[in-house]
């Protein structure tokens, strides 16, 4: 909104500093944040006083979350509404690439809401049969992956301009993807503040791959696929990183709130969104790896469990595990915040290592 403005004045005088990216990108980011802080604490209390019980604490779960009981979810609407808000006032709204990533971030922030609402009312942890949840989740990476596809190559990290073609196969992958990506964000989210800094970390780095990717020379020099206007996408990443920090503010632990499926499907597709749409999707497997990890440690437990009776994990996802080791919660999410910061960096060296 305030880009077109700045057009309408033809960035003269202060709108100019709107013609920069990196500068509405700092400014996404900080209205994010500081809309996130404001409406925090009513929107926690309101959540509290309509969900009673909150989010239902598994009772086979590691016993000190029993603690947890009470606290309210679908605290990922506050990530949501900041990030939206600071979206539309900081972005280019005539790139496709914003309503790209706005229909996986509203599409699955809103089947996500839907299962939680289903949980808290009928205060169970089904929800939403999965089958019809993957329907729309697919239906949704679909769309998107059609706003923004204008080539169907796999580009390889490391190697200056190797890529495999796909042709029509590259869309399926593409959307796979982004569900990907929504639902081990979601299988992440199972501690205080565990899911919130990776992703924050994740869209921090892509912001840097975004805004390189959208710059000709930038891209030619590090032998990356150069995606026109790209850099728009860094201004999507720093409102991330805002609506992210806001809600770590009240998820620190002990959680105020938690963000339930609402935030770390909405978080997990957009970030799969915005690595497909600058072409760095096995570098999101990269950068993601913690999320990959928690995903697999569940897959490997329940096809070993169904076929031998046996468990891989004393508990997974992954992060479970630990705790049942006798790693405290506050240990746990440290440590794999840090592995998260590790696996950037060797995200962002893939840029240059050619």
């Amino acid at each position: 909104m305030l880009y077109i403005l700045a057009q309408w004045l033809h960035f003269e005088g202060l709108t100019n500093l709107i013609r920069y990216q990196s500068f509405r990108s700092g400014a996404a980011l900080m209205t994010a944040l500081v809309i996130g802080l404001v409406i925090g604490p009513r929107f926690i209390n309101m959540l509290r006083i309509r969900q009673g019980k909150g989010q239902p604490i598994r009772a086979d779960g590691p016993q000190s979350h029993l603690a947890k009981r009470g606290t309210p979810t679908m605290g990922g609407l506050m990530i949501v509404i900041a990030l939206s808000v600071a979206l539309l006032l900081w972005m280019d709204l005539g790139s496709r690439y914003v309503w790209a990533c706005l229909t996986v971030t509203l599409g699955f922030g809103l089947i996500g809401f839907l299962d939680d609402y289903d949980k808290v009312t009928k205060y169970a942890h089904k929800g939403v049969p999965a089958k019809l949840r993957l329907l729309g989740e697919f239906i949704v990476a679909g769309v998107a992956v059609a706003l923004v596809t204008t080539e169907t190559n796999l580009y390889v990290p490391v190697f200056s301009n190797l890529y495999i073609p796909m042709g029509p196969f590259y869309y399926v992958f593409a959307a796979f993807v982004i569900v990907g990506a929504g639902n081990a964000v979601n299988l992440t989210d199972g501690l205080d503040g565990l899911a919130i800094m990776p992703v924050i970390i994740a869209s921090g780095t892509f912001a840097i791959i975004a805004y390189l990717a959208g710059r000709a020379d930038y891209a030619h020099y590090l032998g990356i696929p150069h995606v026109p206007k790209a850099g728009e996408l860094a201004i999507f990443c720093a409102a991330v990183m805002g609506a992210g920090l806001a809600f770590l503010w009240f998820n620190a632990p002990p959680a105020a709130v938690f963000m339930g499926d609402t935030g770390s499907l909405a978080l997990g597709g957009t970030l799969g969104v915005i690595a497909v749409s600058v072409h760095h999707e096995v570098v999101l497997a990269i950068v993601g790896g913690l999320f990959v990890m928690e995903a697999v440690s569940v897959i490997v437990q329940v096809f070993v469990y169904k076929r031998t009776g046996k468990r891989v994990f004393r508990m997974a996802p992954i992060h479970h595990h630990f705790e049942q080791l006798g790693w405290k919660e506050s240990t746990v999410v440290i440590r794999f915040w840090i592995i998260s910061i590790v696996l950037a960096l060797l995200g962002l060296a893939t840029l240059k290592v050619r």
